[in-house]
């Protein structure tokens, strides 16, 4: 990686993270033209809510890159975010985490390519794009995590919980991405990514079995009201910054505080 003002790759991404606002903003363009008009009051109102949710998804975040990360491979290069980007014909210009090809993304290695040539992540500060990283993944050597990596994983956590989509290590992401009929169980010491892991896991659900849990929904059990309503803010943050198919009302997680004893009331 060269200097970040001469480097002709930083400079190419730089002017691909122009062209991706531009896409954002024609898809806003067209989700404003749509007209709410049903067969009748409910279906103009349902119409309108999906609407909603849908200019609530590309929603313009200067701060929050859209995306992070980018695949190589033998027949073209597609970067991975936080949502699916498309160009005025339809074609994907950032792919969203959760699709199927994303879990190369995380899954992929010099011993195990999966089919990529090369892994590139970036670094970003406030929106702005700094830096990247390559890594070969044709050698079968492996390197270890880059800095890039360990800077994000080790930067200080302050605030609210903050999303960890570039930095879903593979274990995670077998976790998260385990199947829908699968119990899966998180566990490990205070501190250790259990809580995001587990919200990462539902905004994966939501967004690949959308239909079904938009009937059954997803019931989020805490031990209090304070830990809930701290997570009920995280959810509503991310899903600022995430096309998750922005859960509607019927298919975003619901609360519920678990008391000593007792079953969960009956919705």
């Amino acid at each position: 990686m060269g200097d970040p003002h001469t480097d002709p790759v930083l400079e190419a991404e730089r002017t691909f993270l122009v062209h991706v606002g531009a896409c954002l903003a024609h898809m806003r363009g067209l989700a404003e033209a749509l007209v709410d008009v049903g067969g009748d009051a409910y279906a103009s109102e349902r119409l309108g809510a999906q609407r909603a949710e849908r200019l609530r998804a590309l929603e313009d975040l200067p701060d929050v890159p859209p995306f992070f990360g980018r695949l190589e491979m033998p027949e073209r290069a597609l970067h991975v975010g936080r949502r699916h980007v498309a160009d005025a014909e339809g074609e994907p210009q950032v792919i969203d985490w959760r699709a199927p090809l994303s879990r190369t993304y995380y899954q992929a290695s010099a011993t195990d390519p999966q089919g990529l040539l090369g892994r590139r992540r970036f670094g970003f500060d406030r929106g702005v794009l700094t830096s990247y990283e390559d890594e070969d993944l044709t050698d079968g050597q492996e390197r270890g995590p880059g800095s890039l990596l360990v800077q994000e994983i080790e930067r200080p956590r302050s605030g609210p919980m903050r999303d960890i989509v570039a930095t879903i290590q593979p274990d995670q992401d077998e976790i998260v991405r385990a199947p829908l009929e699968e119990t899966v169980c998180i566990q490990g010491a205070p501190g250790t990514g259990k809580t995001a892991v587990g919200l990462h896991r539902a905004a994966y659900l939501l967004y690949t079995h959308a239909e079904r849990l938009r009937r059954s929904g997803v019931l989020v059990v805490g031990p209090n009201r304070a830990f809930l309503e701290h997570i009920e803010k995280v959810l509503r943050r991310w899903a600022r910054s995430t096309s998750s198919s922005a859960p509607s009302p019927s298919s975003a997680p619901r609360s519920w505080c678990a008391p000593s004893t007792g079953p969960p009331p009956r919705r």
